[in-house]
């Protein structure tokens, strides 16, 4: 009998769209000089191979959650004719932390904690009771005396994590400099050189040091998870470092998938305001004046109400909450791509007004093309490096603002984790006394190091390949690729 099912929501097909799209844009660039050319100025920079590595691991945790399941019910006597499966869907980044996912304590423990935050009534042996912080079920529980034994003991599991992520770091680091070593022609010590010294085409002494970084980290996580609840526990008992790793693919996907909303209306609607000019272009410039002049918080928060009444009334069609909540979430996606696609146009629009002014679109004009065809084939190749720079500088912005619309509590479900959820859940937190810090500042944490790891590589990818970008200029210069 199949010990799982299969479970496919709507987001999982939609970032498997995106992702197939990143391989064939990828795949597209690698057959033009002109894209190779700006792709090597991105990467000639140490911030933007190392912000590259950075969201790379991101993209690896947010892949793993998009593999979703039902595990098998247990039976008990005779196997029934058809299998029963859970009514709770769990991904392969749940199996891979399930140590963390079921070690759940009964209150709030703080970091790496061997006791609960707060006093509770314990009953003695001698049948009396007093009131202490009693021992944790899972944090520190291995130890026989915490007092005398928890320093040591997170400093060795520490070291061990830290040994092993720079082992693999080893491992790594040696193949790179075998690939670098065999693309060049010289030997790996040559090549190692190279990369350490900076010497190289490409900055992989960024990406490397960023991966030292990685690996570490992950190893002292790994290591301390282990045996201790790393960043505490929140009010349920719940692992707060899981829950961090969790609200990844919600960041992600409210990041990416709004895109497939904001590139087809702010391109076309772009390009046709600023090529047939006329009604049209006033039309396209009314509309999104009106909705760049609602505020954006209050225009979504309506939608998405909106949204969530046509969820609940229809919730018979949504055999469990996982897909009701993934339902909230692509409409979310829906909704704020809907909106964000205003700057888009208005770059693309003025952009268009420019190109088809030139030469080769008169010519073509000229000849009998058609429309359509100048637009997809002069005009927008031409314009598309506001497009890339754009999504690119848009994504930190709207991983922010799942973290607002949550906050207000417009945001994703209540039962989807997510760092705006995270933040909302410790407003009441962080008015205790003793303050409750660690669920904050784990949101915090991971939410900074993602939004602050795409605008480094934002920035090198607008300096690369915005033609008037001084940046971009000297780069060129210093790789000998500018004319």
């Amino acid at each position: 009998m199949m010990q799982f099912q299969y479970v496919v929501f709507a987001s999982d097909v939609l970032f498997a769209i995106l992702l197939a799209g990143l391989v064939a844009g990828i795949a597209y660039a690698a057959r033009h000089e002109h894209l190779r050319r700006a792709w090597r100025t991105v990467f000639s920079g140490r911030m933007a191979t190392a912000a590259l590595v950075i969201l790379l691991t991101y993209l690896a945790i947010a892949v793993l959650d998009s593999f979703h399941y039902r595990p098998a019910l247990e039976t008990r006597g005779a196997a029934p004719a058809k299998a029963q499966y859970s009514v709770e869907v769990l991904s392969l980044l749940d199996a891979l932390l399930s140590g963390l996912r079921n070690a759940r304590e009964m209150s709030y423990s703080g970091p790496l904690a061997t006791h609960l935050y707060e006093k509770q009534m314990v009953e003695q042996p001698d049948g009396s009771q007093r009131r202490e912080r009693p021992r944790l079920k899972h944090g520190g529980a291995h130890l026989a005396d915490p007092q005398a034994d928890w320093a040591g003991d997170v400093m060795a599991l520490a070291a061990r994590g830290g040994a092993l992520g720079g082992a693999l770091w080893l491992a790594a680091t040696g193949l790179l400099a075998l690939g670098v070593a065999r693309s060049g022609k010289t030997s790996a010590a040559q090549a190692l050189r190279a990369i350490f010294g900076g010497r190289t085409l490409i900055a992989w002494d960024g990406g490397v040091w960023a991966l030292l970084l990685v690996l570490v980290a992950a190893g002292v996580l790994t290591s301390l998870s282990g045996g201790y609840h790393v960043f505490g526990t929140d009010a349920t008992g719940n692992d707060v470092l899981y829950q961090a790793l969790k609200a990844i693919r919600v960041a992600l996907l409210i990041g990416t998938l709004a895109t497939l909303v904001v590139l087809p209306l702010g391109i076309g609607l772009g390009l046709a305001a600023g090529y047939f000019g006329g009604w049209i272009d006033d039309a396209i410039q009314y509309v999104y004046t009106v909705i760049s002049s609602i505020p954006y918080v209050l225009l979504i928060a309506a939608a998405a109400l909106m949204m969530q009444m046509v969820i609940q009334q229809h919730a018979d069609i949504f055999d469990t909450a996982a897909a009701r909540a993934d339902a909230r979430l692509v409409s979310l996606c829906v909704i704020i791509g809907s909106i964000s696609w205003t700057t888009l146009c208005r770059l693309i629009r003025a952009e268009t007004l420019k190109l088809r002014e030139l030469d080769y679109v008169q010519a073509a004009r000229c000849f009998g093309v058609s429309s359509a065809r100048i637009m997809t084939r002069h005009i927008l190749p031409n314009a598309f490096h506001i497009v890339l720079i754009t999504v690119v500088l848009d994504f930190s912005a709207l991983v922010l603002a799942e973290a607002v619309l949550s906050y207000v509590g417009v945001g994703v479900d209540p039962t989807t984790i997510s760092f705006g959820n995270m933040i909302n859940n410790a407003r009441g937190e962080l008015a205790r006394d003793p303050v409750i810090w660690w669920s904050i500042a784990a949101a915090f944490l991971f939410m900074v190091m993602l939004v602050l790891s795409a605008n480094l590589f934002a920035d090198a990818v607008r300096d690369a390949f915005d033609p008037r970008g001084v940046t971009s200029l000297k780069r060129r210069l210093r790789l000998g690729t500018a004319k």
